[in-house]
């Protein structure tokens, strides 16, 4: 019997982080001791002050029923208060939609603003779902490439050469996942001018992972002159809060957008969990030493692994500015066998890895770059040091 699931899901991509991450789980199962370094999750817990804002949310007893579809007012003012003290955004909270998660916040712009046959330029390499919810909404990718010479950072020029009669909207990361790469604000601005010189094109900015940014520079593309109505930025409380169960993301839009994103949620999911409002409340407007201590911790582990990952011959890594990741290029290792397994591509070697290794990482191809692999360093220095030693072993079989 042929099962009738549409098109839409026939054609999509399954998340490669989420399947590498159920192979792992499933060598686990199998008693097989592999370290994962394939999801972006923090290994911290989530600080226990914002535990304590939950709970005295649910002792209130005020916040079992249906919140607003786009979030509490309370809560939606101390995101604008944030975003305009921090990121010098001129918002309010009528320009804010609080979602379930980033990605929700992603996939309600793109079906607010992206009408079948619209192009949205893509800096690649990407954020895995990006892709994915551009054509859900009937949307197609343009990829804008940046080369590990240049950090993976497209260009300005690179991007005007890309922009069509189709364009509707550009989108990417910065920091960046998979690459880490931070743009400065000179980057921004020639971006901006860009974007200013062609109507009707909107930049969705994803910011997710603002707070581990290891720059002097921390520039929201908003900020610059002319860019907030042409801006919406994408935020959350996942990685930089340690709150990646609590499912809370936002957006900052002009308020047209703003209103149709909300629209478009309050038809499928409503509005977000009550409760992890509440403790996302307490993380945005207290003291952000736990955020900040997180952030140390993680420069320290980049650093570390820097270092690592130099040692091991045919690997190519370039020093990542923010977030929690390496994008290595591996390709030297193509086409090599150690006598039994020849890697053809990065999905061969990721493969390989978990294989021999026990290591869990992701292939580059998911992201836009087929020579290279996301590596994960939000784990503790201990399983980082021995995830590379034993990457450094088996791949001492292809010399």
């Amino acid at each position: 019997m042929t099962l009738p699931l549409s098109n839409r899901v026939a054609s999509m991509a399954e998340s490669a982080t989420l399947a590498m991450a159920a192979k792992a789980r499933e060598f686990k199962a199998r008693g097989i001791d592999v370290i994962s370094l394939s999801l972006g999750e923090p290994d911290f817990k989530t600080p226990k002050h914002i535990q304590q804002g939950a709970k005295d949310a649910i002792e209130e007893g005020k916040y079992f029923a249906y919140p607003p579809v786009a979030g509490y007012q309370d809560f939606r003012e101390a995101i604008a208060n944030k975003l305009q003290s921090e990121n010098n955004i001129p918002c309010s909270s009528s320009n804010i939609v609080v979602s379930n998660g980033a990605k929700q916040s992603i996939a309600n712009v793109m079906y607010a603003l992206v009408d079948p046959g619209d192009e949205v330029i893509v800096f690649s390499p990407y954020w895995v779902s990006y892709t994915a919810l551009i054509e859900l909404a009937e949307g197609v990718p343009v990829f804008v490439k940046g080369s590990i010479e240049n950090d993976f950072k497209a260009t300005a020029d690179q991007l005007r050469k890309a922009i069509s009669a189709k364009t509707k909207a550009i989108i990417f990361s910065s920091p960046c996942n998979p690459t880490g790469s931070v743009f400065s604000k000179a980057e921004l601005e020639a971006i901006a001018e860009v974007v200013k010189a062609n109507e009707n094109i909107f930049v969705i900015a994803d910011e997710i992972y603002e707070h581990i940014n290891y720059t002097e520079e921390k520039v929201s593309l908003a900020s610059l002159p002319g860019m907030f109505q042409r801006t919406i930025t994408v935020n959350g409380f996942a990685k930089g809060f340690a709150m990646t169960g609590w499912r809370v993301g936002y957006i900052c839009a002009p308020e047209w957008i703003a209103k149709g994103s909300a629209k478009i949620q309050g038809q499928i999911t409503s509005a977000n969990c009550s409760i992890s409002q509440r403790a996302a409340l307490t993380a945005i407007t207290s003291d952000l030493s736990p955020t900040f201590d997180m952030a140390r911790q993680y420069l320290e582990r980049r650093n570390m692994v820097y270092e690592l990952l130099k040692a091991i011959p045919g690997i190519k890594a370039n020093l990542p500015d923010g977030a929690f990741y390496f994008f290595p290029d591996v390709s030297s290792y193509f086409g090599k066998s150690d006598g039994e397994h020849t890697i053809q591509d990065a999905n061969d070697f990721c493969i390989y890895i978990l294989e021999k290794a026990h290591v869990s990482l992701v292939s580059g191809a998911a992201f836009g770059n087929p020579d290279c692999v996301r590596l994960s360093y939000a784990a503790s220095e201990e399983n980082l040091k021995v995830a590379i030693k034993r990457i450094s072993e088996v791949l001492a079989k292809f010399r």
